[in-house]
């Protein structure tokens, strides 16, 4: 069964691609469906990409949902760890 739920965020940061490029990325999309190859029934799917400089300038991670979890408390954790000063968030 698919959800079909889509969420799109703007980012602002770089991802490396093919070739070992460095590129831009201002684009965020996660859904959780069917992998394209990951050995999982359904993974967690984010896509980062720069739209403006078409198809390949696109990074995409397939997560089962228990690492996805883990990732995002991982994410937190360091984000955390870090002087409100430096990352700019409060609260």
């Amino acid at each position: 069964m698919c959800t079909y739920a889509t969420f799109r965020t703007p980012v602002e940061g770089s991802a490396k691609g093919p070739g070992s490029s460095w590129f831009r990325v201002s684009d965020a999309t996660v859904y959780f469906d069917h992998p394209v190859h990951a050995q999982a029934e359904h993974t967690l799917n984010i896509d980062l990409a720069d739209p403006s400089r078409g198809p390949s300038a696109r990074v995409a991670v397939e997560l089962t949902a228990e690492a996805a979890r883990e990732l995002v408390a991982a994410i937190t954790a360091a984000l955390d760890s870090a002087p409100a000063e430096m990352t700019g968030l409060t609260g």
